[in-house]
């Protein structure tokens, strides 16, 4: 598990730097000093855990966390504030450390949060080029890839359209995009994925799927129309 440390204070980056280096499968990528700093970092790189401390200058981890609305990671917030747990834990977070904490307390917040990546990695099971498994409240259901219209990022739960139905499931459109054939399906927007084959028209800002407008971004523009050959 790769795991960035967040924290105005050196010295509480150092001891969260030292208790992980006891935990096999923890590994830590990186250190900030602040939000922003840790913002641009996370534009670029791929984290499991994020260790955030919430009382930081221009920006604290609240607000932090709401940027990256979770981005697929696990975080856990390490303070000397008890105030703030509420409103933590309102933003799904894995846990709340609060400063000075014992290093077996820390221990079972890295445990939390490796039983919530696990969960994750098995919400969408890709089982072979055909179709895969998602679980649909207790239920593991086997949907076809050529069923799939579009998928949607809708907080913490990814949305997966056919044309009779949809199917909801915990997770991210990362986690998905992975799992989908890129010879089958296309990202168009930070919370869209396409099938290709099931493009109808195309409408300014924006394309229709099974006869669902779905928007497409400028970032993506280009790759998509290079994709279908539009010029």
């Amino acid at each position: 598990m790769k795991c960035l440390i967040v924290d105005d204070n050196l010295i509480a980056r150092a001891t969260l730097s030292q208790l992980a280096t006891h935990v096999s499968d923890l590994t830590v990528v990186g250190e900030c000093c602040d939000a922003m700093e840790a913002y641009q970092y996370l534009q670029n790189n791929q984290v499991d855990i994020l260790f955030l401390d919430i009382e930081m200058p221009e920006m604290t981890g609240l607000e932090l966390t709401r940027t990256l609305n979770n981005n697929g990671m696990v975080i856990i917030f390490t303070t000397s504030k008890k105030e703030y747990a509420v409103e933590a834990f309102e933003l799904n977070v894995a846990d709340y450390l609060i400063k000075p904490f014992t290093p077996a307390r820390f221990l079972q917040a890295v445990g939390k949060a490796r039983e919530i990546l696990a969960s994750k990695n098995d919400k969408i099971q890709q089982i072979n080029d055909e179709f895969i498994f998602i679980r649909d409240s207790n239920v593991m259901r086997r949907l076809k890839f050529d069923d799939i219209l579009y998928a949607e990022a809708m907080g913490d739960y990814v949305k997966f359209y056919t044309t009779q139905t949809f199917y909801a499931i915990h997770g991210t459109l990362k986690s998905a995009e992975e799992r989908l054939p890129a010879a089958k399906f296309i990202r168009v927007h930070r919370s869209y994925i396409v099938a290709v084959s099931k493009i109808d028209t195309f409408q300014e800002g924006g394309l229709v799927v099974g006869g669902k407008y779905v928007p497409v971004a400028d970032a993506y523009r280009k790759t998509l129309n290079t994709r279908i050959n539009i010029f």
